[in-house]
């Protein structure tokens, strides 16, 4: 029998600033919501605009860049693995939570947007480094030059042998 695949991404903005924490084992936490919108049309054919709330989580170095770039209202695509749980409110009732335990997110909006978030245009990776996004990376350009030792991904033929696991 196979296993099963999770997976999610999403574009939002905060709705609040980034708490870290640390778990007793010393790994940096951050937690974080965002808010997703969507337009839809209504039955009367209007349009009709609705938020989704995702709590997100994010581990070691990627919650140490969150905690420090991002602000209530910056524009982050995060990715990682859907989490549904249930729990009892404080008042007694039954509750359901989205929650994201993200592996990678791109800080989207400028620096000077959304209260200061956002990492112009550097995307955090998975393994701790940084990638240029595109922009804001050239020296004197008011933003941050790139890190010296940033590596490009490389491709090999043997990269793509796995596309035909893909159940679509």
């Amino acid at each position: 029998m196979s296993r099963g695949f999770s997976r999610v991404v999403l574009v939002g903005n905060l709705g609040r600033d980034p708490e870290m924490r640390y778990s007793q084992n010393g790994t940096p936490i951050t937690n974080f919501t965002i808010a997703v919108n969507r337009r839809r049309r209504g039955t009367d054919g209007n349009f009709v605009d609705e938020t989704d709330w995702y709590r997100i989580s994010l581990f070691r170095r990627d919650a140490e860049t969150a905690a420090e770039y991002l602000k209530k209202g910056s524009k982050v695509l995060v990715e990682g693995q859907l989490q549904i749980r249930n729990y009892t409110g404080q008042d007694g009732i039954e509750r359901t939570t989205v929650e994201v335990n993200a592996d990678n997110f791109v800080m989207l909006s400028p620096r000077d947007e959304a209260g200061g978030g956002g990492g112009g245009g550097y995307q955090q990776q998975s393994g701790g480094g940084r990638q240029s996004g595109g922009y804001d990376d050239q020296p004197g350009s008011g933003g941050q030059a790139p890190p010296a030792n940033r590596q490009q991904p490389s491709r090999d033929a043997d990269d793509f042998d796995d596309l035909d696991d893909v159940p679509f």
